[in-house]
């Protein structure tokens, strides 16, 4: 790992290529649409922030944005692209990292508290969130719920993403709640690999996270288009509101 984390030069060069289904209108409208609702007009801090797939529409549609993302190289496609250099970036571990003023919302996007790959460290993430947030302002979080009840008994490895030249694959260590994702792609006649560690968490361990931070659960649902969560749903978008003070 450098010191940009998992996200260095050469995957910040491929990174929107790689990851293009994501930036579909399709996909990212529903997101900006709720995070709009959800900042209520004041400012929103994006932990994670990227290539700025959401920051960018978000700000469009008259959010101030201010991004922490510990990856230069990731930051700098951000700055590339139209509006970017508008767009106030904080490098930093996101857990850790303070920034001036103060937010009506914070939002992690796409697995990102998963990046954070200890216990200890997703709950600082939540504490750190609650002090940039003002009273009653709001944290969005949308992450995947565990695939271990999709695994066949005695396996610990589960196929994600399996295209004609992409392969995915997350292998489960249950005993720590980690997981690591392994992908695969043909680029250019070549194949290319890229493995990076993850801590999965369930909704209720985050619920206790949030409250410990000072926030208490306001809504989940299974997507951005606020489709109810079950016991059946892969991911769930959830939303955390500070205490008043």
């Amino acid at each position: 790992m450098t010191d940009d984390g998992y996200f260095d030069e050469r995957i910040a060069a491929r990174y929107d290529e790689s990851a293009a289904e994501m930036f579909d209108p399709a996909v990212v409208d529903p997101v900006v649409d709720f995070l709009v609702e959800h900042a209520r007009s004041g400012r929103a801090l994006e932990l994670g922030i990227g290539t700025g797939r959401i920051a960018l529409p978000l700000a469009q549609r008259g959010v101030p944005v201010h991004g922490i993302d510990v990856s230069t190289p990731m930051v700098a496609r951000l700055r590339a692209k139209p509006g970017g250099e508008d767009i106030g970036v904080t490098i930093g571990d996101f857990a850790t990292t303070k920034v001036d003023g103060s937010f009506s919302l914070a939002y992690l996007v796409f697995n990102t508290i998963m990046n954070l790959t200890t216990q200890a460290a997703q709950a600082m993430c939540f504490r750190n969130v609650a002090e940039h947030l003002e009273s009653e302002g709001r944290f969005v979080i949308e992450v995947g719920v565990p695939g271990l009840q999709r695994l066949p008994p005695g396996e610990t490895i589960r196929a994600s993403d399996v295209s004609e030249t992409r392969w995915s694959f997350d292998e489960y260590d249950v005993a720590t709640q980690g997981m690591t994702s392994h992908h695969f792609e043909l680029v250019a006649g070549r194949l290319e690999r890229f493995s990076a560690p993850f801590r999965y968490a369930w909704p209720s361990e985050l619920d206790l996270m949030a409250q410990l931070a000072g926030m208490t659960l306001r809504e989940r649902w299974a997507g951005w288009k606020r489709e109810p969560f079950t016991s059946d749903s892969g991911q769930h978008v959830s939303v955390w509101e500070k205490a008043a003070s």
